[in-house]
């Protein structure tokens, strides 16, 4: 239990930044916020968008996030399952879209960002992949003087957002667009660059180099028939590579995708728009376990793509020395009673697809076949460079790692985290302080209470079903592979949907030399969080509230002893952050006030 009277004292002062920096108090504060893994202020962005102040909500977005309008349309949305809608509504607010919404309508945001040239510094970093984690770093440090190098294979940056994310999801304008605010910083490019060796990289004396190559190496898969039938068997994020690079424009009929994650969806959904009239993905595991999110599998089953769940794959059939499809086995999903999942064959004889080909989506790897191994760089038995998770640094003292090439696959939003993170790093380093003592987060409170019962944000508490994005006809967007399927909601609906978001980072304040136990807000909340009872233990104070608490892994908020003995609980797991309590309270003693908090990046990392 945590004493609310001493919680929020400690934050309705003058706040130091030390004063919230713990992360699990930061999780009790703003769930979403929180969940994103670059701590993106959500509330703050969604209310601006709500006044129509689209280009300040793609500011707080870009300072945060990097890539407003390319996550607006891809992000895994890490953000959404916190959001509290989802506690009283089936969905969550689309905090995802309405990115989208301030990125689509925003006006001249450039004037509003860093503007070269720079005063230098005289160091010199390289970036070797040009990938959001590289591209995150290059904005961070090029406005403190650094000289930027950015290496790639490719022939324009973006790395895996370009090359693995078609561009019926992400429109090439969008990302080009996004990748040139940061490049027209005055970031030297070297793109059609492969990089062949991180020892000769060194030896160009540069201060501090940064690998974010990615996660490269698509899985194969081993089974009889795997060599005979190889023109006919693509590993899918080389095949989406080949696609995006316009070296691939067409594929068999009948396609089977094998994979249960996003990369298998965007390659069934390319795939029906190269020619493939019959294409299915066949997946190990159950349907509900697949790793592909809910809506990438409803967009795939909206463009006729079947998903067929527990068949394990046996051998390719070869005729006449050409594939004709695969044999699968049926399995069912068992578990023990520790929930671990083990495929059991059904029994049965084995389940034949045909197929002209077969994309293999079944993960992927890192690969740093370039990275000499005498260099002081320490891998482990996985083959992954060994990566301080604070720091992102390697053994090395010029080395750093983000994105996938630092911990395996995960997504854009992780990338560009870890981008910021190792970006502070690089430059506590190279002024010889010490990178473990990281730089506080801006952080502030502000009460929002204007006048008696006058509030700066609407306290409204309705059911309000999520509101859903339309898409472009079906028989125009799969006939084109660069046709955006989603149009995004329009200004009217993204207001709407915004006036979902229940302001979750404007906090309740309750002051208890303020309260006379009147019960006027445990008798306005809409979802009885608040009681006031005598103090027992947490146990028995949990069964004794007005609905019990039966979530452990949120704290009560309980205040000290009021006049008649009673305390005052509240259930912050249920809460909405409404404002009624304080809107109806005659004293005062609940208070509204918003808390602001802000991930500090490498320009303040030495102050």
């Amino acid at each position: 239990m945590t004493g609310i009277d001493n919680l929020h004292h400690k934050i309705s002062a003058v706040l130091k930044p030390t004063d919230i920096k713990d992360p699990e108090y930061f999780h009790k504060v703003v769930d979403c916020q929180y969940a994103c893994p670059a701590h993106t202020p959500v509330p703050e962005y969604i209310r601006l968008i709500a006044e129509q102040k689209y280009t300040e909500a793609y500011m707080i977005n870009w300072d945060s996030n990097v890539f407003p309008g390319v996550l607006g349309r891809t992000c895994d949305r890490p953000c959404e399952p916190a959001c509290r809608r989802g506690r009283v509504e089936e969905e969550p607010v689309a905090i995802c879209r309405l990115k989208r919404v301030a990125a689509d309508n925003k006006g001249d945001v450039k004037q509003h960002m860093p503007k070269g040239p720079f005063k230098a510094n005289g160091k010199k970093i390289a970036l070797i992949g040009a990938g959001p984690a590289s591209l995150t770093v290059a904005r961070d440090l090029a406005p403190l003087g650094y000289e930027i190098h950015l290496y790639d294979e490719q022939k324009l940056g973006g790395g895996f957002m370009r090359s693995q994310i078609p561009s019926f999801r992400l429109p090439e304008t969008v990302l080009n667009e996004e990748v040139n605010y940061i490049l027209d910083l005055g970031i030297h490019t070297h793109f059609n660059s492969f990089v062949s060796s991180l020892k000769d990289t060194l030896s160009k004396d540069y201060d501090s180099i940064f690998v974010g190559t990615g996660a490269p190496r698509g899985r194969d898969l081993d089974i009889p028939g795997r060599k005979e039938a190889a023109a006919n068997i693509h590993i899918g994020i080389d095949w989406l590579s080949s696609v995006a690079f316009e070296h691939t424009s067409k594929i068999g009929k009948k396609v089977i995708v094998l994979g249960g994650g996003n990369t298998a969806m965007d390659c069934c959904r390319t795939s029906r728009r190269l020619g493939g009239e019959e294409v299915k993905v066949i997946v190990r595991s159950p349907f509900a376990e697949m790793k592909a999110s809910p809506w990438e599998k409803e967009d795939a089953m909206h463009e006729d793509i079947p998903i067929i769940e527990n068949h394990v794959p046996k051998n390719f059939v070869i005729e006449n020395g050409k594939l004709r499809g695969m044999n699968f086995e049926k399995v069912k999903a068992v578990y023990d009673d520790k929930g671990k999942r083990q495929l059991v064959p059904v029994g049965g004889p084995d389940v034949f697809f045909e197929a002209d080909d077969v994309l293999v989506a079944i993960g992927q790897e890192n690969s740093f076949p370039w990275i000499e191994r005498d260099l002081g760089i320490e891998f482990d038995k996985w083959g992954m460079p060994v990566v301080d998770a604070i720091t992102f640094a390697s053994t090395h003292p010029k080395v750093f790692f983000g994105g996938d090439a630092a911990f395996g696959p995960k997504n854009v939003i992780t990338a560009v985290a870890h981008g910021h993170q190792a970006a502070i790093s690089i430059h506590l380093a190279n002024e010889k302080k010490d990178m473990k003592k990281r730089p506080s987060p801006f952080v502030n409170l502000i009460s929002q209470k204007m006048g008696i019962h006058e509030w700066s944000y609407d306290s409204a508490v309705v059911e309000d079903v999520r509101y859903i994005v339309p898409q472009a006809d079906k028989k125009l967007t799969l006939t084109n592979r660069k046709k955006e399927v989603e149009l995004g909601f329009d200004v009217s609906t993204g207001f709407k949907e915004a006036e979902r978001c229940l302001n979750c980072d404007v906090q309740t304040v309750f002051t208890t030399s303020k309260c006379i136990e009147c019960d006027a807000c445990m008798d306005i909340c809409p979802t009885a969080c608040i009681s006031f009872i005598d103090n027992a233990d947490e146990t028995d104070l949990r069964e004794m509230l007005k609905i019990p608490a039966h979530n452990k892994t949120q704290d009560l908020y309980v205040s000290d002893a009021l006049p008649t003995k009673r305390v005052m609980v509240k259930d912050e797991n249920v809460c909405l952050h409404c404002g009624l309590c304080a809107e109806r309270c005659p004293t005062s003693a609940w208070d509204m006030q918003k808390f602001f908090y802000n991930v500090t990046k490498a320009e303040k990392a030495c102050q």
